[in-house]
């Protein structure tokens, strides 16, 4: 009989510490942080310790370094654990609050890719006040990752919540990112996939 777990765990690649020691470093353009944010994606995949894609959030005052994520669904056996949501749950616990919004700071959330249905359905809850994006949805769904149903207008949703979006940064660089993954024969994992394969 399986017994119920007393939290919830997410496992953090021990390589991924080496990037707490930046925190509170600047990064004073866009172009500078979706360049971290894209090499946290590269070494996921490198580090074997999960899927192409790396988050950031950063002060969008003084652009200091918050928190950052990668993607590590796999290892860590839960769907939730992509990037984004690692980023925006480490930026929380870090400033010990629920709502970045809440806080005198105003927070940027930087991601390698457009995010997924699941992602763009936490951001507005997250606090983040700013997103910015690099892959598009449809570069993700060519190596073949399931983004989900995400409607067509998401940017213009966003906005109307007060959170401005800003997309294509480095999307070539974060396009090779994803290329490199499948070439390499990275892990595509989507919803049912191993039921399918049993089936056919």
């Amino acid at each position: 009989m399986l017994s119920m777990p007393h939290e919830l765990r997410i496992r953090i690649p021990t390589w991924l510490s080496d990037s707490i020691s930046t925190f509170d470093t600047d990064y004073p353009s866009i172009q500078s942080r979706m360049a971290f944010t894209i090499s946290l994606a590269k070494q996921n995949i490198e580090h074997g310790s999960g899927g192409p894609f790396g988050a950031a959030i950063f002060d969008m005052d003084t652009h200091q370094l918050i928190a950052v994520g990668v993607n590590v669904v796999v290892n860590s056996c839960c769907s939730m654990a992509h990037a984004e949501m690692v980023a925006i749950s480490m930026a929380q616990q870090r400033l010990k609050v629920f709502d970045l919004a809440s806080t005198p700071q105003r927070f940027e959330l930087v991601t390698s890719c457009e995010p997924c249905a699941m992602c763009f359905g936490a951001i507005p809850w997250s606090g983040i006040k700013h997103l910015v994006c690099a892959a598009r949805d449809e570069d993700a769904r060519a190596i073949g990752f399931d983004e989900g149903p995400k409607m067509s207008d998401w940017r213009q949703a966003l906005k109307q919540r007060g959170i401005s979006v800003e997309t294509d940064i480095c999307r070539q660089q974060a396009i090779d990112v994803l290329q490199q993954y499948a070439v390499n024969g990275g892990a595509i994992y989507n919803a049912g996939d191993a039921k399918r394969e049993d089936q056919r």
